[in-house]
């Protein structure tokens, strides 16, 4: 077992790398999961302009994937919807009902313009071998702009998750505008498809959370109609969290109907004597119009998991941004100088008629020669030094082009290949107006195509007990019995939405959900609504030692319905005393026995610290107790709730 143990070590960790990076989290380099990555360098590949089908671009992807056509064809169906990189032909689903796309085989896919802009440039691309080692895939595209915002991203790994929400494209490309200029950053907020009313006061640059809403008008005094759909939720889930809350009488609906097609409209009719307006908190209170979405950053960067910002991710963009508009510079000017260099050496060639060297020479070498020797007064003009490369290009020139030269064309062109490199070096020298201006040219030409379809604003939060029917809640301790429809005269006014939590004398508790009617036992010592921030004092006997123990404690964490322990359980373990709130002072009256000094102990709850509830807390004497009594409960928080049994 133990030579088991570093192979069953470093197999995990390898898997869980592997997981991490080559599977479920983006790398901020160019935004994209591997899989994402392959489908649109395919994509690239493919594109002659017209529509492929979605099979095909899927078959050609598993060249580079190994994990089957089922992963290839979600990822691309996602991405297409998101209308960034990938057009669409045919039906891809629907984003507000939740329906699924056609089969890969009938609907067809082709790259965006944008697509084709900021992703890709073979030059400046890094290639590795494919997992069969006969292709060739690219490390990272040279993505332009921040695709992890403007995609979103969510994913499950080995210990770690993401959750990164869409955003959109005009406010990331002007963030992206005011970093290079030096200003502070505005507040980048999600935008979704499928609209709806943010609030973001919890948001925190990329993590914390958010609050969404669907957009709910009020049509008439009968009627409301469901607009947008929040983030995640389908018209299907929606309208199935609304009937369940009508099942439940948390909303009065006479009826349900579903209209939506190329927009949401969902309608919601009242009851008789129920208006409209009034169904509005409870249905953000008690069904999907309204949810509450945690976010998590977590991108790759440089090889390793690592938990960013918005603001972040915007400035690592536009550096990046600024290195590959630098390297697209350079490149440009190679280009634009060697090919300036070329006309150069073809206008004198041509001009001084150096081809009819041909037929004074015997061998190629020697036509070689003799035209370099020829070329060698232009070399001072030229940048670059004359290689065989550009003697052999002159010489291949065909003689319909020599017959047809036009000097002053080619000497046009040679100046306007020289105003072109001027330009290309003033970029050079002023990289980030080059940058701020190639960013506006990406808003305008495709700006109007992603409006903000979110609304940002804070709405207070409707808590589901402020909505919920009141009720009373009654204890009859000689049946055993509580609930709704239980008459006692011990009863706690709540909600329908509440949680009880009982205390029993053997020291158990649990936390429920209000019933109708349940039976519950005869040893309940204390019963009271669920308050997570609530103090309770404890003192208990442990076992047939009697041996006494106080704690302070806090019923924060549980399962409902499920029992846990306040202390170990054992013969004779009991509670001797159990309180709320602060200000409690008990005194400990010991059993009497011969030789008995100290008869009594004061315990003051305030001065031991809050533990959790299974904790032992701390001894109050080794000698048993005979009875507990209270001496003071001052300074109470708030009044003392439930029904507390016998104090001794």
């Amino acid at each position: 077992m133990q030579s088991l143990q570093p192979l069953m070590d470093q197999n995990f960790l390898e898997y869980a790398s592997y997981v991490i990076k080559d599977r479920a989290i983006p790398d901020i380099g160019d935004g994209l999961k591997p899989v994402q990555r392959r489908i649109l360098h395919t994509m690239w590949k493919m594109d002659d302009g017209k529509f492929n089908k979605v099979a095909n671009v899927v078959g050609e992807t598993m060249k580079l994937h190994p994990h089957g056509d089922a992963s290839i064809g979600s990822a691309l169906v996602v991405m297409a919807n998101k209308e960034y990189f990938i057009e669409k032909q045919g039906n891809f689903g629907n984003l507000f009902t939740g329906d699924p796309a056609s089969a890969a085989r009938y609907i067809e896919a082709r790259l965006t313009p944008l697509a084709k802009e900021i992703l890709f440039n073979p030059d400046l691309t890094e290639f590795i071998e494919s997992y069969d080692g006969r292709n060739q895939e690219p490390v990272l595209l040279p993505c332009k702009i921040p695709a992890t915002l403007l995609l979103g991203a969510e994913g499950i790994a080995v210990g770690m998750s993401t959750r990164i929400l869409p955003h959109n494209f005009n406010e990331v490309l002007e963030a992206q505008i005011a970093c290079l200029n030096g200003e502070e950053l505005p507040v980048l907020c999600p935008d979704f498809l499928t609209g709806g009313i943010l609030d973001a006061e919890q948001y925190q640059d990329g993590n914390g959370k958010i609050r969404v809403r669907a957009r709910v008008e009020v049509q008439d005094e009968k009627t409301l109609v469901i607009r947008d759909v929040p983030y995640g939720v389908t018209t299907e889930s929606l309208i199935q969290s609304i009937q369940d809350a009508a099942n439940k009488g948390k909303l009065k609906l006479a009826s349900i109907n579903d209209y939506t097609t190329e927009e949401v409209a969902v309608e919601l009719r009242a009851m008789r004597g129920v208006k409209a307006e009034s169904l509005l908190k409870p249905l953000y209170a008690f069904t999907q119009c309204e949810v509450s979405v945690s976010i998590n950053l977590l991108v790759i960067r440089d090889n390793q998991p690592v938990l960013m910002t918005v603001t972040e991710v915007v400035e690592h963009s536009t550096k990046r941004l600024l290195t590959l508009l630098e390297l697209e510079l350079k490149l440009e000017l190679e280009q634009l100088r060697h090919k300036w260099h070329r006309g150069q050496l073809e206008v004198y060639f041509l001009q001084e008629r150096l081809y009819q060297l041909l037929e004074q020479c015997d061998s190629y070498e020697e036509v070689l020669e003799r035209v370099e020797a020829a070329l060698q007064p232009l070399q001072p003009k030229l940048d670059l030094p004359i290689t065989k490369e550009d003697l052999e290009a002159l010489l291949s020139i065909p003689i319909k082009r020599i017959s047809r030269f036009d000097q002053k064309q080619a000497e046009a062109n040679l100046k306007k290949l020289q105003k072109s490199i001027r330009e290309v070096r003033k970029h050079l020298r002023e990289l980030r107006p080059y940058a701020v201006s190639y960013l506006q040219g990406l808003k305008e030409r495709y700006g109007e195509l992603y409006p903000r379809r979110t609304e940002v604003e804070s709405f207070e939060e409707v808590r589901k007990r402020d909505v919920a029917e009141a009720v009373e809640v009654g204890w009859d301790k000689q049946s055993g019995f509580i609930g709704t429809s239980v008459k006692s005269n011990h009863t706690i006014s709540c909600s329908s939405v509440d949680k009880l939590v009982l205390f029993r004398k053997d020291g158990r508790y649990q936390v429920i959900k209000v019933p109708e009617k349940l039976f519950v036992g005869k040893d309940v010592m204390r019963m009271e609504l669920l308050d997570t921030k609530a103090t309770y004092n404890l003192i208990y006997a442990e076992g047939e030692s009697q041996v006494c123990f106080a704690k302070r404690f806090r019923v924060e964490k549980f399962i409902l319905e499920k029992e846990y322990r306040l202390f170990t359980k054992a013969r004779g373990a009991k509670i001797l005393h159990l309180s709320a709130g602060p200000g409690v002072m008990l005194e400990a009256l010991f059993v009497p026995t011969p030789r008995l000094r100290k008869t009594r102990e004061l315990v003051l709850f305030d001065s031991l610290l809050v533990k959790g509830a299974q904790a032992r807390g701390n001894r109050v004497s080794d000698k048993p107790i005979d009875k507990i009594r209270q001496l003071a409960a001052q300074n109470l928080e708030s009044p003392q709730l439930g029904f507390p049994d016998s104090q001794g």
